[in-house]
């Protein structure tokens, strides 16, 4: 498989149907996403950009977006085509039954994938002020706007996961979507900004 940003879904989702979430074995990632593809499912491994040093150099490295997991359209042949792949461990689940997770979701992620270079892992966040982006290609996408030195950067959660990403947004096309008063002082003056058209 060509080093992609991810294993992209595709335009068109079929209503109704959504994702397993597969745990693999350690650093089998990839491994596990091209047999899967081989077989004919349809499989969606999110990948970032990371900039890792050896000695004298850098590489610019696309690594597992969640360590340990992709995601695999859900299948009429069930889950055993999934578990026989070498390095899978297991479908995650709920009690007895497959947990799956939604279009939406998925689709969330694959659009904050767009850019590689743009998103990171970030510490699980489950709660917190919400905004949404009015704007460019995450408009309509929710998340928890947090700061990271200069930069604002909204972090999406995938819950069953307890695993967050983040990618940087400017927080000039960002609105509350419940606005309240417990806000940060900096985060306020730029809820209270009119959006200001995307730049491209």
């Amino acid at each position: 498989m060509a080093e992609t940003h991810s294993i992209r879904i595709p335009d068109r989702i079929n209503p109704g149907s959504g994702w397993w979430a597969v745990y693999t074995r350690h650093q089998h990632e990839k491994a596990v996403a091209n047999m899967l593809v081989a077989k004919g499912l349809e499989v969606f491994l999110p990948l970032y950009e990371s900039l890792r040093h050896w000695k004298e150099r850098k590489k610019k490295l696309l690594m597992p977006l969640f360590p340990g997991y992709l995601f695999v359209r859900e299948s009429l042949g069930g889950p055993l085509q999934i578990l026989t792949i070498p390095g899978t461990n297991m479908i995650l689940t709920r009690g007895e039954h497959l947990e799956v997770i939604s279009d939406d979701e998925i689709q969330t992620i694959w659009r904050a994938t767009v850019d590689p270079s743009n998103i990171e892992p970030h510490p699980f966040l489950n709660s917190g002020e919400r905004v949404r982006v009015t704007c460019g290609a995450m408009q309509g996408i929710e998340g928890i706007l947090v700061r990271k030195k200069n930069l604002y950067r909204l972090v999406l959660s995938v819950e069953m996961l307890a695993q967050s990403v983040s990618i940087e947004v400017d927080a000039r096309n960002v609105e509350a979507v419940r606005p309240s008063s417990s806000l940060r002082v900096d985060v306020p003056y730029v809820m209270a900004r009119r959006p200001e058209p995307c730049t491209s």
